[in-house]
């Protein structure tokens, strides 16, 4: 741990120093919109549109290789095919609940192949595991300045609409007879999902950054009184995830993204072993006890 803060205020190493800042700055994404993926439900359609920007990327690379348009690069193309994803998904899910899954697994499937077929077609060595893993010490200033951005937007979101929010999250059709704007909170939660999917593929890759969005808010959400606290307990849990496994990929030379997840999914299972243990002690009480 003290190799990993030297490295970190080593000035020869500003890599190190971004990691931390990109770390701190994916957690409050993580938290926020990771509480709101879980109480809705829809770690699955997260999960479809994280696989979809493989498309965008792939299809960025393969025109750049063919003379394609300047403006369309990697993160321009993952935008793109993210955004199209949210927005398909969150209009089939409104309009026919019924064919949810059967869209949401065909652009999953459909995101992922595209996305393959056009890195092999990429004259050169394009190599997708580093798009689906990621490599957060790869994280740039840019990259910086976007995930504080976007952590803005969010918080004041948030801050602004959360009865909507609230309210839409656990009972649409209740909140909608209050006239809370429902397809609208809807849209643009999944809008903003991909756009955060897109930027914080880079710290955890497209495969992993669904676990982030589900794992932390998860554990939280065993002790969490209310949407709020799943949040701001959501937010804290991820600092400690991925500050505690840039510390141990440093040390051990391990890929950082895993580590972080495998941490925080071994905190999750732990939390989830807890829980069910400790309703079966209730139960053979309540039971010893006649109740």
């Amino acid at each position: 741990m003290n190799g990993f803060f030297a490295a970190v205020l080593d000035p020869a190493i500003p890599f190190m120093r971004n990691a931390l800042a990109g770390s701190l700055l994916a957690s409050v994404l993580f938290g926020i919109l990771g509480a709101l993926v879980t109480v809705r439900r829809i770690a699955g359609l997260a999960g479809a549109i994280s696989h979809t920007v493989l498309g965008g990327i792939g299809l960025a690379l393969f025109a750049a290789s063919r003379g394609g348009p300047a403006w369309l690069s990697p993160m321009a193309g993952a935008f793109i095919f993210a955004v199209g994803a949210a927005i398909i998904i969150g209009f089939v899910s409104l309009k026919a609940k019924q064919r949810e899954d059967t869209v949401i697994n065909a652009l999953w499937a459909i995101g992922m192949s595209l996305g393959v077929v056009f890195l092999a077609k990429t004259p050169g060595y394009a190599d997708p595991m580093s798009y689906l893993f990621g490599n957060i010490l790869l994280v740039t200033d840019k990259d910086l300045v976007l995930l504080a951005g976007l952590d803005v937007l969010v918080i004041l979101l948030v801050l602004r609409y959360y009865r909507h929010i609230e309210a839409a999250s656990f009972d649409e059709e209740f909140a909608a007879t209050k006239g809370v704007p429902v397809i609208a909170v809807s849209l643009v939660l999944l809008v903003v999902i991909a756009v955060s999917i897109v930027l914080l593929q880079t710290f955890v890759g497209i495969v992993m950054v669904i676990a982030m969005l589900t794992l932390p808010a998860g554990t939280a959400g065993y002790y969490a009184r209310n949407l709020a606290s799943m949040m701001v307990q959501g937010v804290f849990l991820s600092i400690v995830f991925s500050v505690s496994g840039l510390a141990l990929s440093w040390s051990g030379d391990l890929p950082a993204g895993a580590v972080i997840v495998l941490i925080a999914g071994a905190v999750f299972l732990a939390f989830s072993g807890k829980r069910i243990l400790t309703e079966r002690f209730r139960k053979r009480a309540q039971k010893g006890a006649g109740i």
